[in-house]
C-alpha cells in the first residue's frame, strides 16, 4: 500500500467494497479558504488600515512649533510645513527638510515635576 491509502485507511475514508462512495457539495471544498481569507482579513488588513489612517490624521494635524520625532529617530520642531515635506529645526542652527511620511509622531513629554 502506498502512504496516501494507508493514512486513508487508518481515518476510516477509504472506499469499501462494494460502496459507491457520496458526491459532496464543492462549495464545501472552498470553505476553508474562504475561512482564511476572512481570518487573514480581520487579523492582519483591517487592523493595518486603522494605523495607516491614525498616522494619516497625525500627519493632516501636525502645525508649526510641533515637536515629533522621525523613523531614524530624530527629534526636532517643525518650523515649515509645506506640501509633502517638513522643515525641521534640530539646533539652533541645524534645519533639515523631511518628507512627511518619514514623521513618526509627535514627542511625547516625558519630564518629571
Amino acid at each position: 500500500m502506498n502512504l496516501l491509502a494507508t493514512i486513508a485507511y487508518a481515518a476510516g475514508t477509504a472506499p469499501q467494497a462494494g460502496v459507491e462512495a457520496e458526491a459532496q457539495n464543492p462549495l464545501f471544498a472552498l470553505l476553508p479558504f474562504v475561512a482564511i481569507v476572512g481570518v487573514i482579513y480581520f487579523l492582519m488588513i483591517r487592523p493595518q488600515k486603522a494605523q495607516q489612517r491614525k498616522h494619516t490624521e497625525m500627519l493632516q494635524s501636525l502645525k508649526k512649533n510641533d515637536e515629533v520625532i522621525t523613523q531614524g529617530g530624530i527629534y526636532g520642531t517643525i518650523v515649515n510645513v509645506k506640501l509633502d515635506t517638513f522643515t525641521l529645526r534640530i539646533d539652533a542652527a541645524t534645519r533639515i527638510e523631511i518628507g512627511k511620511s518619514f514623521i513618526l509622531g509627535k514627542k511625547k513629554n516625558t519630564e518629571n515635576q
